[in-house]
């Protein structure tokens, strides 16, 4: 997964605003997440996507099933079971 790395920090941001102006506050939000906040309490989260390739990533990095995959594979490797990447390659 290569970019799950967001430039800046989270900002907070009244749902009255992200209302008056979403595409606004879309753009912004492929640079970094925006907490919606109401009432002055979060409310949720507004997430980017500057290309399909990050919306792509954000799913496998949010699909129970993939992270199940994940973990299996890496209790595999923990227990011996599994080749290194180099052995592969010089085959």
């Amino acid at each position: 997964m290569a970019r799950t790395i967001r430039r800046s920090g989270v900002k907070e941001v009244p749902l009255s605003e992200i209302k008056d102006d979403l595409s606004r506050f879309l753009r912004e939000a492929e640079a970094q997440e925006i907490v919606i906040t109401r009432h002055g309490k979060p409310a949720g989260v507004l997430i980017g996507f500057e290309s399909e390739e990050d919306w792509f990533e954000y799913r496998l990095e949010h699909d129970p099933r993939f992270l199940r995959r994940i973990e299996q594979a890496r209790n595999s490797l923990r227990a011996g079971r599994g080749a290194r990447l180099e052995d592969i390659e010089s085959e």
